[in-house]
């Protein structure tokens, strides 16, 4: 068990009624975040919502702006810069003390902006069961997401690691072994972004979860400071037989991006997707997927990509993937 327990229940009571609670997490986000709420009635158009804002010690203004310029919204200060997946969790703590609870959670980077009725389809969507999902249910949905400048489609959708999927990365890059299913993570095809679809999981800029996937899952796995938590609450959403499904009627846009050139944040990218694999699979079969991914990232390296000189350093040291309890 994780040795840190953020304060969300198992079951909250008021499951399915409420108002849907905007989860945004916080960390020096003053030069976004104006933005981010003046889009937030357009985006969330149709819908009863309540904004919570959890704060990881933001150092420029953070709080202060938004209770300046959102004083409805509740904002939990955290205290210390705690992760993503710890934010997430003390929002979603604050909203289930509101009265009756909360319906559906939005889980978004303030550094989104969405589209007009974005949030209705991905929560009206929630609950549904699929002619391709095996008779699961949604609990987990996303909107086609987009660059800064509004028209490049981002590829959003994913697959579960393994080992296979690795090595096609490492030899014939992301875009090209995307073609096949069976040798990369991530989902290019086309088609996959033009209908309802349903993947292992899919970036976590912006997502809407049902109240009782939330319940049946519980908090977020806070290990994981930053990147794969996500990726984590979705497989765990798959086992307890929740499905995570693009929705293309709804659409934003996204104008992150730092993990690629940034060595210190794709080197935490790198070894905490390696560190996820390892806790869903043995020490065999974790040892050849951190093989794969080193190859990949020392083949990236010979080419003059610092990030991938740093990862591939992380990843060949001893202590890089020290196992972390979940929750």
């Amino acid at each position: 068990m994780s040795s840190r327990r953020p304060a969300v229940p198992q079951q909250v009571p008021g499951s399915g009624s409420g108002p849907v609670a905007v989860l945004v997490v916080t960390w020096n986000s003053a030069a976004v975040l104006p933005e981010f709420l003046a889009s937030l009635p357009e985006g969330m158009a149709g819908l009863d919502w309540r904004l919570v804002v959890a704060d990881n010690d933001s150092a420029d203004g953070t709080v202060e702006l938004v209770r300046s310029l959102a004083p409805d919204a509740t904002v939990v200060q955290t205290g210390r810069n705690a992760g993503y997946a710890a934010g997430v969790n003390s929002a979603l703590g604050a909203a289930a003390a509101w009265t009756g609870g909360f319906r559906a959670a939005l889980v978004c980077n303030p550094d989104v902006r969405m589209r007009r009725g974005c949030a209705k389809v991905l929560v009206d969507a929630l609950g549904a069961v699929p002619a391709d999902g095996g008779g699961r249910r949604t609990g987990i949905t996303v909107p086609l997401l987009y660059e800064e400048d509004g028209r490049t489609l981002l590829l959003s959708l994913r697959r579960e690691s393994r080992v296979t999927r690795a090595l096609g990365e490492a030899v014939l890059g992301n875009r090209r072994a995307g073609r096949f299913p069976r040798w990369s993570e991530l989902v290019t095809d086309p088609a996959a972004y033009e209908r309802a679809t349903v993947a292992d999981w899919a970036t976590g800029a912006l997502m809407a979860l049902s109240r009782e996937c939330l319940d049946a899952c519980g908090p977020w796995d806070e290990s994981f400071f930053l990147y794969s938590e996500e990726t984590e609450f979705c497989l765990r959403a798959g086992d307890r037989g929740f499905l995570t499904r693009l929705e293309p009627a709804a659409s934003a846009t996204h104008l992150g991006g730092d993990s690629q050139v940034s060595p210190r944040l794709w080197t935490l990218l790198t070894v905490n997707r390696v560190r996820l694999y390892g806790r869903r699979h043995g020490p065999a079969a974790t040892a050849a997927f951190r093989a794969a991914v080193l190859l990949r990232e020392a083949s990236r390296a010979a080419l003059g990509r610092e990030a991938s000189r740093a990862a591939a350093r992380a990843l060949a040291g001893r202590g890089a993937l020290r196992t972390v309890p979940g929750p």
